[in-house]
């Protein structure tokens, strides 16, 4: 009978697992404000959190976001949450596999690219570079924009028909900010439960849990395949080109012991998680074998080479730069000329009308009589008078374009480009 080759590693980091009684179990699932109760709820604190993410606005927002191509006439093309579902498919294997906690992992990786912005990482590059310029705190990336979304913005109803913050635990916060960076080395969780508001850039910091650590890994696997894939159908790939990436793959399989395979997706998929699987021990951390860890690297290369720098793409990335220039602004003009807002919500009635109610939700001293009696939310931003309520204004204008799926950025900056008279009526998203 052949021997189980897993044999050694299956469960091996159950000890680890952060479950009721582990060492990291208080820390891992308080909450920075204590989360309305049911006395007949039967969910973990890890399984609330995913549920509170399944229904928030900005999880179903996802699926009008870019992953890599914008808008691809062709529905088998990801977007944004297809991505999050092959995320949370790798991870949710790789934990049950090591023994580490299911729920957890789960919840981290539908809610990790909830910061993500419309047209994918040339959007996150833009907003990027605008706050920048324009000194306008914190700094932004999409990992630490998705802890600002779930912490201040997204809301859903409680048992009392309010509306509340997510409030979701620490460990699943921490995933979500601490995803983000390439894997060169295996990888340990950190041991202290930092303010998360310490994170400044992406990869600062290692995860608290080892099952942010699948997120992060199963987030860098699971574009490696699946772009090419992509790329292929939509005709951006070559034959030599996939002649280029079968050398790399077949390169590994021999090396690994493992007959020749086509380059797919299920293939790449399964030959990273099974040699993950194969060579993470909580003494050694949690990482690939030398020769994945070169197979990836160089498909990381070709697909930066092939896919995310191809010149076909150039006209997208200007484009998705104009839009998001374009809005801010106007936004800008709203916040600098105050004795002019009605004639933004004459001419620009939609993207008036959504900033508005943005700022009524979350700004402190704007039009606080109209917010909703049912909003029981933070204050995120104060309205003040001169350079510093612009400031404010701007930043707002920021975290609000953020949250915009492609095709409502692309409604809005229509509104933007065409005159009054000639626009078409539609509804706002």
């Amino acid at each position: 009978m052949k021997k189980d080759p897993y044999r050694f590693q299956r469960s091996c980091f159950k000890a680890q697992a952060v479950s009721p009684g582990s060492e990291k179990w208080a820390a891992a699932a308080a909450r920075r404000d204590a989360l309305y109760q049911r006395d007949e709820d039967i969910r973990t604190p890890f399984g609330r959190d995913y549920t509170r993410i399944l229904h928030s606005s900005a999880y179903r927002r996802l699926k009008y976001k870019t992953q890599v191509f914008f808008r691809p006439r062709n529905d088998h093309v990801s977007t944004r949450i297809d991505h999050v579902h092959y995320v949370a498919s790798i991870g949710r294997l790789i934990a049950d596999f090591l023994g580490l906690n299911g729920e957890l992992t789960a919840a981290i990786a539908i809610g990790h690219d909830l910061g993500h912005t419309p047209f994918g990482h040339d959007g996150e590059a833009a907003l990027a570079a605008i706050v920048r310029r324009d000194g306008l705190a914190p700094s932004f990336w999409h990992a630490a924009n998705g802890l600002r979304f779930v912490d201040e913005f997204e809301l859903l109803s409680g048992p009392d028909g309010r509306q509340y913050n997510l409030d979701l635990t620490y460990a699943v916060r921490d995933g979500i900010v601490g995803h983000s960076g390439p894997v060169n080395a295996p990888l340990f969780p950190r041991e202290a439960a930092i303010d998360l508001k310490d994170f400044t850039r992406p990869g600062q910091f290692n995860p608290f849990t080892w099952e942010g650590c699948i997120i992060k890994i199963a987030d860098n696997i699971s574009y490696l395949g699946r772009d090419i894939d992509d790329a292929v159908l939509l005709g951006l790939m070559k034959p030599e080109d996939r002649r280029v990436y079968a050398e790399v793959v077949d390169r590994y399989a021999r090396a690994a012991g493992i007959s020749s395979i086509d380059v797919n997706n299920a293939n790449v998929i399964h030959l990273m998680v099974t040699d993950l699987c194969l060579h993470s021990t909580p003494e050694r951390g949690m990482g690939f074998s030398a020769p994945a860890m070169k197979a990836i690297s160089e498909v990381t290369r070709l697909n930066r080479e092939l896919i995310y720098y191809n010149d076909r793409l150039k006209a997208y990335k200007d484009y998705g730069r104009q839009v998001i220039e374009t809005i801010y602004g106007a936004l800008c003009r709203y916040a600098e000329e105050p004795g002019r807002r009605d004639y933004f919500r004459e001419q620009f009635p939609s993207l008036t009308a959504g900033f508005e109610k943005w700022l009524v939700d979350y700004m402190q001293g704007f039009h606080d009589e109209k917010r909703a009696d049912t909003l029981a939310c933070h204050w995120v931003y104060t309205y003040r008078k001169g350079e510093a309520g612009v400031s404010e204004m701007k930043r707002a204008a920021v975290d609000y374009i953020s949250g915009m799926t492609d095709r409502f950025i692309e409604l809005l900056y229509r509104e933007q480009v065409v005159f009054k008279s000639q626009r078409t009526p539609y509804v706002s998203l």
